[in-house]
């Protein structure tokens, strides 16, 4: 059996609780307010077609549509694809929200950023990804990619059978992210991500942002 479709069933079962961590839900102020600043930070002025890859239950997906962004929002996990359109329901906010694969998106109009977090690790192919999110962009546009190095994953440690032969299981370092990159983009930084407030307690581990313009 592909592992896609475990990947697939392993988020779904974790929905119902995923925003429990306070990075996901944003349900604490100074949690949301400090991703609000970073994706300021990070995105062009709205309105600008964002594409939220990986989801999840749309948290950031809702902040980006209430800054006036176009929001295309993109899980492989139908169960996070329905708490997030049920989140932007609620708060009266507009965007697109698609189950498809990160790796194989259909045609979804010109991007003029995409926006990932904390996705890559779960891919079987991430550069083949990179490549392909990069085609889905205008020319000039950005990529926004939060990722991390957790160093407490272990392989196939509480994930789905057969993740160790993940190529970035357990996260990808910036060094790693950033030497991958750099043949495709221009105007590469690192941000590293180590404020408390992003997630709602301290963190020992990698954490980090890359932005780049492909």
């Amino acid at each position: 059996m592909a592992i896609t479709p475990r990947i697939a069933a392993f988020w779904d079962a974790a929905a119902d609780s995923f925003d429990e961590e306070a990075d996901h839900g944003l349900r604490d102020p100074r949690v949301r307010d400090a991703w609000a600043a970073r994706l300021a930070a990070w995105l062009p002025d709205p309105p600008a077609d964002v594409l939220d890859l990986g989801c999840g239950t749309g948290s950031l997906s809702v902040l980006l549509a209430r800054r006036g962004f176009r929001v295309t929002a993109v899980d492989l996990s139908p169960n996070m694809v329905e708490h997030a359109r049920r989140k932007l329901t609620a708060a009266n906010l507009d965007a697109r929200v698609l189950v498809a694969d990160a790796s194989d998106l259909p045609p979804l109009g010109d991007i003029d950023v995409v926006l990932v977090r904390h996705l890559l690790w779960t891919l079987p192919d991430p550069t083949g990804a990179l490549r392909h999110w990069i085609g889905l962009s205008r020319p000039g546009g950005r990529l926004v990619l939060v990722e991390g190095r957790w160093h407490t994953s272990a392989p196939d440690d509480g994930y789905v059978g057969g993740s160790h032969a993940l190529p970035w299981t357990g996260g990808v370092t910036a060094e790693t992210l950033t030497a991958t990159l750099r043949p495709l983009a221009t105007d590469l930084r690192v941000e590293p991500l180590t404020d408390p407030a992003l997630w709602g307690r301290a963190i020992t581990d990698e954490r980090y942002a890359v932005i780049a313009t492909v």
